[in-house]
């Protein structure tokens, strides 16, 4: 596992020199197929050096990472062709995937916790530097507070898990089982505000707006789910107290999952109902997880993935129309059909597999989840029903008011779409819908 942390290192002086903007992201792609090629033991931590190692969970989740800051780059040609600060953007990205792949493969949680929260700041800095209008600094100070507020109880928390035990490594924690409702509370809280559950989610629409186009596909992909990787990591050693206190989550966020499947369609800016349908996503996974049964550990780590992928070549595609139409607004990106016919067919593909059609990885994920939630509780059939009804609606809604209707008649000039672009969505829904061939990896994890 050192060797592609070294491997990263070795990448930052790449981000200054001249004309080495696409070699960083050649060099991302061969690290990913190099991670891809690691050994696995599925049962246990395998490739341990250090404080560094990797299970099945982490594993995915490291893949994921490196494969969209490869996307990211790929996105965000305009800052390189304008010579936007393109060499220090690089190095923002470089620092931000090192950040991400520390959290994902530390082994001791008070590391974990200490990238956990690093991760931060990068994105703080792309946000801030180089997002579009002047509400990005609220947008930044959102994400900041809501995250900083909840993870000094969790700081707290794992000082006194190591006060108890003496150790610190994830793996042996599945010998403990701490029963008490505070140390519950401020362990659990700062994950659920990073997911984000229903009514701390309000930094994640705002930051998500304001941010560029790679600020979105990191968040939406990587960022939200950071807080499911710890949940599964934490849960182990609350076991008892979650089994008790567990239904309360579960309420909120199949209740909020609801409300906010309904707010999606109030939405004017494409970006904010992208954003708003993965609260809503992430909204499910939080109930599969607190059931602490095998179907809802299994769902919620395959739709994590599979909502990675999917959500970030969703905000992609909203950015390809902001770059021709200069407007994220719905009232205005209307009729694209007729513009970039082959687009819309992206379009298509993005948004079913955002509403779990086959063969997405999405749809395995939400298949375990509601069999989780529904053999927890029958009565948790309801919102359910409700939320998959309304994620095809707002998804339908997204594609038929983009692409149909009588289009704006300033967009007099247009080009059909680069190849870079339809590659990059390319990459996006290949792995989303391809991996389902490879199910059994995520179904076994444990």
């Amino acid at each position: 596992m050192l060797k592609f942390f070294m491997m990263m290192l070795f990448m930052i002086p790449l981000c200054f020199k001249k004309n080495m903007f696409w070699m960083v992201q050649i060099i991302m792609m061969l690290m990913f197929f190099m991670f891809m090629n690691l050994t696995l033991n599925i049962m246990n931590f395998t490739n341990l050096s250090y404080m560094l190692g990797c299970d099945m969970i982490s594993y995915g989740l490291i893949l994921l990472s490196i494969w969209i800051s490869f996307l990211m780059i790929m996105a965000s040609e305009k800052l390189f062709k304008m010579n936007f600060y393109s060499g220090f953007f690089l190095f923002n990205i470089l620092m931000l995937l090192i950040m991400l792949y520390l959290t994902f493969s530390m082994l001791n949680l008070f590391m974990f916790y200490l990238f956990f929260e690093g991760s931060l700041i990068p994105t703080l800095m792309l946000i801030i530097g180089w997002g579009y209008q002047p509400e990005r600094i609220q947008a930044g100070l959102y994400l900041l507070f809501y995250t900083l507020f909840v993870s000094l109880p969790l700081l707290l928390g794992i000082f006194y898990v190591y006060n108890k035990l003496n150790y610190m490594i994830i793996y042996f924690f599945k010998f403990y089982d701490f029963d008490m409702f505070i140390l519950y509370l401020s362990m659990i809280l700062a994950f659920l505000v990073k997911m984000p559950m229903y009514f701390v989610h309000l930094w994640l629409p705002k930051a998500h707006v304001e941010a560029p186009i790679s600020g979105s596909m990191i968040l939406a992909a990587i960022m939200l789910k950071l807080g499911g990787y710890g949940l599964l990591r934490i849960l182990v050693i609350l076991q008892k107290i979650n089994l008790k206190m567990g239904y309360i989550w579960i309420i909120i966020s199949l209740i909020g999952g609801f409300y906010i499947s309904l707010k999606c369609f109030c939405q004017i800016d494409m970006k904010s109902l992208i954003a708003y349908s993965s609260v809503a996503h992430m909204s499910i996974v939080i109930g599969g997880v607190m059931t602490m049964n095998y179907w809802g550990f299994m769902g919620a780590y395959l739709l994590m993935i599979g909502h990675g992928l999917c959500s970030s070549g969703m905000f992609c595609l909203s950015n390809i129309m902001y770059e021709r139409v200069n407007s994220r607004s719905l009232f205005l990106n209307k009729g694209l059909m007729n513009f970039m016919p082959s687009m819309s067919l992206w379009w298509f593909l993005f948004l079913s597999s955002n509403m779990a059609a086959p063969p997405s990885l999405n749809l395995m994920g939400e298949i375990s989840l509601i069999n989780s939630l529904i053999s927890w509780s029958w009565l948790t059939m309801l919102m359910l029903m409700m939320i998959s009804f309304f994620s095809a609606g707002y998804s339908l809604y997204l594609y038929s008011i983009t692409q149909h209707g009588k289009f704006n008649l300033s967009m007099y000039s247009f080009y059909n779409g680069l190849s870079r672009e339809y590659l990059m969505l390319f990459l996006h829904w290949l792995p989303l819908n391809i991996m389902v061939m490879k199910i059994d990896y995520s179904m076994i994890w444990f």
